[in-house]
């Protein structure tokens, strides 16, 4: 009869483990302004499905074959839409799992195949019914500070976020940290200075695919996008600051083109539904707006660029140029700053240093202001308030480059220096007069 109980017990055992041919090992939950992302870690592809019920508000996400490995828990910080979490067996060998909602919301999910260090995924995004959309969101941000003469909007994205954390240096630091807390400390300069206002892209720990990135900027119909990083390397030595501009055709360098590749891989950690094909991103990448977008963004990347140089080790003292998904926006001119290597220890230490993030923001603040202090239009502080420059003649310059430099018009240029055409002579000085 003993006997009879043990094999009793063993077919039990052997029964549930057939039953349960998988686990999802984890639950962590994201809440941003716009959505709340549940993401569940699994060990393998499963079958489900989510369906909600009301009375009180609850998503409810049936999973095939799977049992969990732990209890799941709620951090009510970022727990956003969700107010509680519940799992039990269904049917036998199913898991069911229940999130009670504190109000109405609609789910959207998908499967993410691995990535990076993460395995499959199942990906559950709850938009309360009543939530702003993110368009409206930066278009009221932008209308708050329009009063009288026109801003100048910069869109501000502290770059990965949530589940894509990007580098993580020697010290244990995440990049998407330093990202968020070196823009929200530029942002606060950028709405100090005359004739600026900010719009952050990414407010909190959550994760924005690229596109959606460089969209939320065009709803702000800002006039320039800085995407903020930190960068990683191989070799722990290297350090500094690089800027970086979308790339017409290849990489300015072999390290621009890995760094590009690197970083556009974030939408397959951060967890993006990628079925929907590429025809978005070629439809924008480089048509006749994007090449005065493209203009814009050298002239700032260049003004940035040299500030930065006067706070921090430089790793590149030139702009680079690479095709990096984030900086694809058609119309409004683009610029990513990678402050520095994460990857290098003294830069790691430096980067988590108040002191250091704020004089990062003020070089690039002033960076931005001088850039927009030469390329302004007309109605905006900066054109109101814009002094005559000078420019001292170079070789190869002509009445032509250093027009379309200033953002002027040639016959403006020949009125202010009394010019009756068009030769002009290297050491020789022109006025620059504002306005085109």
């Amino acid at each position: 009869m003993r006997l009879t109980k043990i094999g009793i017990i063993i077919l039990l055992f052997l029964f549930q483990a057939e039953a349960w041919s998988g686990q999802v090992q984890n639950l962590r939950v994201w809440a941003g302004p716009d959505s709340t992302r549940a993401v569940l870690d699994l060990d393998g592809r499963v079958d489900y499905r989510v369906f909600t019920l009301d009375d009180p508000s609850r998503v409810v996400i049936d999973i095939s074959d799977v049992d969990a490995a732990t209890g799941f828990s709620l951090n009510p910080e970022h727990s956003g839409v969700i107010s509680g979490v519940r799992h039990g067996v269904r049917n036998g060998g199913d898991l069911r799992v229940v999130f009670d909602l504190e109000d109405q919301a609609r789910p959207q999910s998908f499967l993410l195949e691995p990535a990076g260090e993460h395995g499959h995924r199942l990906v559950i995004d709850l938009y309360p019914q009543d939530a702003v959309s993110p368009g409206e969101r930066v278009k009221k941000a932008v209308r708050s500070a329009s009063d009288g003469e026109r801003d100048m909007i910069v869109a501000i994205d502290a770059g990965h976020g949530g589940e894509d954390p990007g580098a993580i240096g020697p010290g244990g630091t995440y990049e998407k940290e330093i990202t968020l807390a070196l823009a929200r400390e530029l942002a606060e300069r950028i709405d100090q200075a005359p004739g600026m206002r900010a719009v952050m892209i990414r407010t909190g720990d959550y994760y924005i695919p690229l596109a959606e990135r460089y969209n939320r900027a065009r709803q702000a119909r800002a006039d320039l996008f800085l995407s903020i990083h930190a960068d990683a390397f191989r070799d722990f030595r290297v350090r500094g600051s690089s800027v970086y501009v979308l790339s017409r055709s290849g990489a300015s360098s072999e390290a621009a083109r890995l760094l590009a590749k690197s970083e556009n891989k974030a939408d397959l950690v951060g967890g993006v539904k990628l079925e929907r094909g590429d025809d978005v991103l070629s439809s924008v990448l480089l048509d006749l707006s994007q090449s005065a977008a493209l203009e814009y963004s050298d002239s700032a990347a260049e003004s940035i660029l040299d500030q930065l140089g006067t706070v921090s080790h430089r790793h590149r003292d030139r702009v680079e140029r690479a095709n990096f998904v984030v900086l694809r926006s058609p119309d409004v001119p683009s610029v990513l700053i990678e402050v520095g290597f994460i990857s290098n220890p003294r830069d790691e230490q430096e980067l988590n240093t108040a002191s250091h993030r704020r004089q990062v923001a003020r070089a690039i603040t002033n960076g931005v202001e001088r850039h927009f202090q030469q390329t302004a239009p007309q109605g905006t502080w900066f054109a109101n308030n814009r002094k005559p420059s000078r420019h001292v003649v170079q070789r190869g310059d002509s009445l032509g480059k250093i027009a379309q430099k200033y953002q002027v018009s040639i016959n403006r240029l020949r009125q202010a220096n009394d010019l009756n055409g068009d030769v002009i002579h290297p050491g020789s000085e022109l006025v620059i007069p504002a306005g085109s």
